[in-house]
This record gives C-alpha cells, sequence and structure tokens, in this order.
C-alpha cells in the first residue's frame, strides 16, 4: 500500500511539474534561419515588462518610444565596455563602434554581432526609416541610417533607456 502512494504522489508531482512548465511559457524559439539572431525569444506580458522596466524604458522598449535628445545618460558616455539591451540583457553594441554623431543620441556604426540587432521598415510619421530592434525580446532600439562613418556607411541611432552600459573592467 505504501509504494501505491508513493507512486501516486510522485506521479502527481510529475504531473504538477510539467503542467507549470507548459503553463509558463517565457521563451519560445526563434527558428528564423536567414543570419537571424537563434536563440530564444522572451516573451513576457504588458505587466511583467511594466514591473521589470523603468517608465521611460517601457516607453521606448515596449511602445516605440523615443528619447530628449542629449539629455540621456549614453550620448556622452566615452567609457569602453559593452551595451546591452535593458530588456534582456542580449549583447548589442560595443563601445568601439560609437561614435560622435551631433544627433543627441548614442550612434554605432556597426553592432557587436549582426544578428543581435534586427531591422523592419518603419513608416511611422509620414517617413519611411529602418526600425532596429532586440531580436530576442523585441525591444525597440531606435532606426539605422545610411550616413554612418566608415567602415560600414551606416548610423545606428540608439535611445540610451534601450540600453544597459556594462564598463569592460565590470565584464
Amino acid at each position: 500500500m505504501k509504494k501505491i502512494v508513493r507512486f501516486g504522489l510522485g506521479f502527481v508531482a510529475l504531473l504538477v511539474c510539467c503542467f507549470a512548465l507548459a503553463a509558463a511559457p517565457t521563451a519560445k524559439k526563434n527558428l528564423d534561419k536567414g543570419g537571424k539572431y537563434m536563440g530564444d525569444k522572451i516573451v513576457k506580458t504588458d505587466a511583467e515588462w511594466k514591473k521589470l522596466l523603468t517608465e521611460e524604458q517601457y516607453n521606448v522598449l515596449r511602445k516605440e518610444g523615443t528619447e530628449a535628445p542629449f539629455k540621456n545618460p549614453y550620448w556622452d558616455n566615452h567609457a569602453k565596455g559593452m551595451y546591452l539591451c535593458a530588456g534582456c540583457g542580449l549583447e548589442l553594441f560595443v563601445s568601439d563602434t560609437k561614435f560622435e554623431s551631433g544627433t543627441g543620441w548614442p550612434s554605432f556604426y556597426q553592432p557587436a554581432f549582426p544578428q543581435n540587432v534586427a531591422s523592419t521598415v518603419d513608416k511611422s510619421w509620414g517617413m519611411i526609416r529602418t526600425e532596429v530592434h532586440c531580436p530576442r525580446c523585441g525591444g525597440h532600439l531606435g532606426h539605422v541610417f545610411d550616413d554612418g562613418p566608415k567602415p560600414t556607411g551606416l548610423r545606428y541611432c540608439i535611445n540610451s533607456a534601450s540600453l544597459k552600459f556594462v564598463p569592460e573592467n565590470k565584464k
């Protein structure tokens, strides 16, 4: 009788674990093979994002807002290090690719890894631009323009609110 009870309790515990895993899908596989980010996608509810992010980060990353130029923490940051997605921590840009664009936002001529910055066409505000976003959490980062310096000729104009800077000595 004790063996049956132990087996039953073990089976119930197994079922509870399976249901818990199935009911909380926080990550979804990205199977896109076109050179895009191949890791897990982070999926959260709006309420979860609001708890995780500051009001400004939420506005930029989740609502595709834009912060004020020249009044953000990284436009004039010259320290060596890595810029991560403020939503999920994915490595986006290396400080060595940051340059002075005069726009008031952090600007980079290339991502740390090409697959770590995704893009889509943005037709808002009566313009056609290329929006860039984090491929892991879907957070809006900014836009990319073709008026940047060599070697790429690109200018990734990124909102500081979408970034978290990690100094080189803290990696």
